[in-house]
């Protein structure tokens, strides 16, 4: 399920629950329009997707099976990692 993120739309009409901004998991189909803990009016926030490196050993168990990885280094130019 994805991440949600959400923010009070009055900071001076909501709690310290959404004042600041929480996270809420839930279908893609919903959308939350009021706090859970107040009922204030909140909107969603547009977050950065986590794309960074590999925690979960993917890298290392690719490279084990054979796999190789390349690096983009210019146009139509790819360095090899491993």
């Amino acid at each position: 399920m994805p991440i949600y993120e959400y923010q009070a739309a009055d900071a001076e009409q909501s709690c310290a629950h959404c004042r600041d901004g929480f996270e809420h998991f839930h279908k893609c189909a919903g959308v939350l329009t009021a706090c859970p803990a107040c009922g204030a009016v909140v909107h969603k926030l547009i977050s950065a997707p986590n794309v960074g490196a590999s925690e979960s050993g993917a890298d290392d168990r690719a490279k084990s099976a054979g796999f190789h990885k390349l690096k983009k280094v210019s146009t139509g130019e790819y360095e090899k990692l491993y």
